[in-house]
């Protein structure tokens, strides 16, 4: 099973002096990838219902730092030589799908192999619509998208006639350093496991215990089965908070269940503080937790 580290991209300690102490010290740690979240703005009013807390209110005021999740695994990618860099998620809708593609390809091309895409099709109507996809087809629209990025990835020649998106033919490049980007598709609901086994790499859960992601499991593996799919050749992956005092023994048992159920790689989000908190948070993790795994 890998870990990685979710950055910190918000609040007071989104600086570029914590981001790079933090990246430079969890690949000395021995994490396998960092990650960075997405939004773009967030409205003085929302009445969207945030799906990750009990209360539906989002945790941030809309005057906090959010740094551009792309723009900051490109710094990142600058400071580190061999950890992965993802986002949880990249919300599809936020950003027309060539520009998408190429600024994923181009931090691809900088840190070849070393990107991951997780994807979603968000959840703040307030935001998508905003900028410019209408919340109700936001599914059927980041479909679409996810076929362009690819053939923008592997074609040398890229034209498209779709519901949404229509180009003449386009060059784009460079092209990825491995000729594509792993995309993990984000959550939970049975239209989001349908994509995953038709268009993902990979199934890029949120928040989720055990045995929440058993039953999320079974329906992936049916969604697989309609679509033709071998639920094995995809990579599952999970995305978890990581509290700062640590019952190592739980959090031992937890992964090893869902290791079990096939979950192979582990995104950690723990409190945002400062530098030395997120140190010992992650190394805590790192010595207590991920050796006896």
């Amino acid at each position: 099973m890998e870990f990685g580290c979710h950055l910190p991209v918000f609040g007071p300690a989104a600086t570029r002096d914590t981001l790079l102490g933090f990246a430079r010290r969890m690949e000395a740690l021995g994490y396998d990838s960092l990650w960075a979240s997405d939004h773009v703005v967030l409205p003085f009013t929302i009445r969207s219902r945030y799906p990750y807390n009990a209360t539906g209110d989002f945790p941030l005021p809309p005057t906090a730092n959010f740094l551009e999740p792309l723009v900051t695994l490109a710094l990142v990618a600058g400071a580190t030589e061999r950890v992965r860099l993802g986002t949880t998620v990249l919300v599809l809708p936020h950003r027309h799908p060539l520009l998408a593609a190429k600024m994923l390809a181009t931090l691809d091309h900088l840190a070849p192999g070393r990107v991951i895409v997780g994807a979603g099709v968000g959840w703040m109507r307030e935001e998508i619509e905003m900028l410019g996809v209408p919340y109700a087809r936001r599914g059927a629209w980041s479909d679409e998208a996810i076929r362009v990025m690819r053939a923008c990835w592997r074609d040398e020649r890229v034209e498209h006639q779709g519901e949404f998106l229509r180009f003449e033919p386009v060059g784009m490049a460079p092209k990825p350093a491995r000729g594509t980007i792993p995309i993990w598709i984000g959550g939970h609901t049975p239209r989001a496991l349908r994509r995953v086994a038709e268009l993902g790499d990979g199934w890029h859960a949120a928040f989720a215990s055990a045995a929440d992601m058993q039953r999320s499991m079974d329906a992936l593996a049916e969604a697989c089965r309609r679509a033709g799919r071998d639920p094995g050749s995809l990579t599952i992956s999970a995305r978890l908070g990581l509290p700062a005092r640590q019952d190592a023994d739980a959090l031992v048992a937890e992964f090893r269940a869902l290791r079990d159920l096939g979950v192979s790689h582990v995104i950690l989000e723990s409190r945002i503080r400062d530098l030395e908190d997120l140190t010992q948070i992650y190394t805590r993790f790192a010595n207590d937790v991920r050796a006896k795994l």
